[in-house]
């Protein structure tokens, strides 16, 4: 596999894993247009190596791919990074009784007419979740009972 170099690495980076090439292309322009580097491979070898060997901050994949199916993916995914978001796309969502759980995707998608708005949704709000801070635990210990206020 040749080096994968990300566009810009201010920009929140995707890495979108498809083997049909025309569905990868245009998802690259409307995440592209939403103001995210895009990295596309077309199989979940290349997609590990990829997550290896660079900063990405979500993965979307297909179910349907060869050698690996985007189940099989994730799971390799959540043994080495368990905190990556991971959104899961397909035609056959309901055919192939896909869901969250049975996946361990953190959201799945079906392909059709809304996909577009609900991938661009569902990839700003899983990036604003994991970008979210935890609030800093307060220093003063425990009230005590009688305690008057300073």
């Amino acid at each position: 596999m040749k080096a994968v170099s990300v566009d810009s690495p201010k920009l929140p980076t995707v890495l979108l894993v498809d083997g049909s090439r025309n569905g990868s292309v245009a998802r690259k322009q409307v995440l592209q247009e939403q103001g995210f580097a895009v990295v596309m491979v077309p199989n979940g070898e290349e997609a590990l190596e990829v997550l290896q060997t660079n900063r990405i901050d979500l993965v979307i994949s297909d179910y349907r791919m060869p050698r690996m199916n985007g189940t099989e993916l994730i799971r390799k995914i959540r043994e080495c990074k368990p905190e990556m978001p991971v959104v899961l796309l397909s035609g056959w969502v309901s055919a192939y009784g896909l869901t969250e759980e049975s996946t361990g995707a953190d959201l799945v998608l079906e392909k059709g007419p809304h996909e577009v708005a609900q991938m661009v949704r569902a990839v700003s709000r899983l990036l604003s979740r994991r970008s979210r801070r935890k609030p800093v635990a307060r220093q003063a210990g425990p009230k005590r009972p009688g305690a008057k206020k300073a």
